[in-house]
């Protein structure tokens, strides 16, 4: 990685850590990889630096049709096995082309465990081999699914919520403006360094355009997998090129101050509160992209955890 000085200087003495022994591991960066050795790659790191695995009451596995007849693998958690809980529809992050269920198994555990809310895990489909829109589709499905077959799942279907990290922040957001559109009420928007724009060309993606974690490369490697060029101005690629965002869930937004996706977190956030929707936003200092999964060597990703968690409890208790 060829951040400079001052980047490094902004980071956390344990995220700098954390970077340092990343840069020396003797791995081809991610961009260079095809897709397929990405995901493995990918699988076999996932978890290694995550909090500890808890264990909870109703952890089971269901099968959410979409659109196009296919069968999307979910994942349903929660500490209680009482009927009645609030509902979130959680959409992980891999820029579209990586990570599922697994990688973010133990996310969601905390989330149900700290929340006291389930939470629905969705396997959406994958670049390249399922380019732009398929993702957005099986989420928009998801949450159709959710809202008409929770209750037989023993959930609230009068609490739902939607969330998501990175690639699936942006999920969530658009999920959200399409649960306006189709009359599904939610309760929170959950987004967590959401991707935004239709271009990288804010200040922070300059500023970080080496790196740590995230740069430019694997950036345009992610996209390049997901979307043509010609999509791009697609809200549903982009939400801050929605032209209307009047009347969408309240947002919680919690963004890395270190994170080339920063500004357009911010910058969707004003979108949401300009149009009058409540938005908390949270900017957690010297921390990477993707530190939520980062949580046994970076104290913020427990901090996320919790005041995620702590939105999800006001959200459903209003």
């Amino acid at each position: 990685m060829k951040h400079g000085p001052e980047i490094h200087a902004r980071l956390t003495p344990q995220t700098r850590l954390m970077v340092e022994l990343m840069a020396r591991a003797p791995y081809p960066p991610m961009h260079t990889l095809t897709a397929a050795e990405a995901r493995a790659a990918h699988a076999r790191a996932a978890g290694i630096l995550d909090v500890a695995k808890p264990a909870i009451a109703r952890v089971q596995d269901v099968r959410v049709p979409a659109r196009d007849g296919a069968d999307l693998p979910a994942r349903l958690y929660a500490d209680s096995t009482a009927a009645g809980l609030p509902a979130l529809l959680y959409l992980h992050g891999g820029g579209f082309t990586i990570g599922g269920i697994d990688s973010h198994d133990t996310v969601c555990r905390v989330l149900a465990q700290l929340s006291g809310a389930a939470v629905l895990s969705l396997d959406y489909r994958l670049a390249p081999e399922h380019r732009f829109p398929t993702a957005v589709h099986d989420s928009f499905d998801a949450l159709h699914w959710l809202a008409r077959e929770g209750a037989a799942l023993g959930l609230d279907t009068t609490r739902l919520a939607v969330g998501g990290d990175s690639a699936g922040g942006t999920l969530a957001a658009v999920s959200a403006i399409h649960a306006r559109d189709s009359g599904i009420p939610l309760a929170l928007q959950l987004l967590i360094y959401p991707g935004t724009t239709d271009h990288q060309d804010t200040d922070s993606h300059a500023l970080f355009a080496h790196g740590p974690v995230l740069d430019k490369a694997l950036i345009d490697w992610f996209f390049g997998h997901y979307i043509d060029s010609v999509d791009r101005g697609d809200w549903r690629f982009a939400p801050l090129k929605s032209a209307d965002v009047d009347g969408v869930a309240p947002a919680w937004v919690g963004l890395a101050e270190c994170d080339p996706l920063v500004d357009e977190g911010v910058l969707y956030a004003d979108k949401l509160r300009a149009a009058g929707v409540p938005v908390d936003l949270e900017i957690y200092r010297g921390v990477v992209h993707g530190f939520l999964t980062l949580g046994r060597a970076i104290p913020e990703a427990r901090q996320l955890h919790a005041d995620a968690a702590a939105a999800l409890r006001r959200a459903f208790s209003g």
